[in-house]
């Protein structure tokens, strides 16, 4: 999924780190790899490349992580570049 991007400063993904184990999870069910561990914790790298997708939050132990899953078109973004792909028309890469 190189190359997508969210709309910039809307995503809904927020971390609480004092809620966080350190279990990784997060960084190995994301499909951006949005995720990395730091000397302060766990750390978002870019939150615009965020698809919204839920991955994260549904596996979290802890619920450190909340997402809005669905709100960034994730579905409509998967589906356009499967499309592509496969080389198929695409009418409109989002609702």
């Amino acid at each position: 999924m190189h190359g997508y991007r969210y709309i910039e400063g809307t995503a809904t993904l927020q971390v609480d780190r004092q809620r966080c184990v350190g279990c990784g999870l997060c960084v190995e069910v994301c499909p951006h790899r949005l995720f990395t561990f730091t000397a302060e914790g766990l750390e978002v790298r870019d939150r615009d490349l965020c698809m919204e997708c839920g991955a994260c939050a549904h596996n979290c132990p802890v619920q450190a992580i909340t997402v809005a899953p669905g709100v960034g078109c994730a579905a409509a973004l998967l589906a356009a570049w499967v499309n592509r792909l496969l080389g198929r028309k695409v009418v409109g890469d989002c609702c």
